[in-house]
């Protein structure tokens, strides 16, 4: 076996992520926060039925690894950040804030503790909101992109359908030649000038 000293070459491009699923989930925001990721089950049902199985074959794993853990119930409220001074007092009172009227007629804005909020025009809270995704399996919801065929094959006939197939029996094979009337085949250079082919006659019979 020949050794070369040259050292191996590296692989272009980054190296394979060791915690892939933790990046993926740190770089989005839609449905995902700390400690949950939550996928509305309306458009996980209105993806394509390969998607679906996957996803289904996925979540089997997932959930068999971790049937000794206790589940609990979960209760999913959609929420959003909004500012402070665009709530009202129900939205106020659920993020754990309170808007009062100081003796100079100015609003404060108090924390749990009590303590006044410094800049409430620039503090968010977290407070329920309408949902804007249906959650109705009869409101189905199309993907924005769905997966299309590749482009650039030649057309090829569905499973349904049959080229005809030529005299020969095989595509794209010639056929037998066709028999004359007079019940011979052609021969092969026996062509008069008018197109026609010339046909050996029958065998006389002899004559005793």
């Amino acid at each position: 076996m020949k050794f070369t000293p040259e050292p191996i070459p590296r692989p272009a491009g980054r190296p394979a992520s060791s915690t892939p699923l933790r990046d993926v989930l740190n770089s989005t925001s839609q449905g995902v926060d700390a400690g949950y990721a939550v996928v509305p089950r309306s458009l996980a049902e209105s993806m394509p039925l390969p998607w679906q199985q996957q996803f289904a074959t996925l979540l089997a794993e997932f959930h068999q690894a971790f049937a000794h853990l206790q589940w609990p119930v979960y209760r999913v409220v959609p929420s959003r950040y909004e500012r402070l001074v665009d709530l009202d007092e129900e939205q106020l009172a659920e993020a754990g804030y309170l808007m009062e009227i100081d003796s100079d007629g100015e609003i404060v804005y108090r924390g749990r503790n009590g303590a006044p909020v410094d800049n409430p025009e620039q503090t968010t809270a977290l407070v329920s909101v309408l949902d804007p995704i249906p959650n109705s399996r009869h409101a189905r919801v199309e993907p924005a992109a769905s997966a299309q065929p590749p482009t650039g094959y030649p057309d090829q006939p569905r499973p349904d359908q049959s080229r005809p197939t030529p005299p020969g029996g095989f595509p794209n094979q010639p056929g037998p030649p066709a028999t004359p009337p007079g019940g011979f085949p052609a021969q092969p250079g026996a062509a008069t000038p008018q197109g026609h082919h010339r046909y050996p006659s029958p065998p006389e019979k002899p004559s005793w």
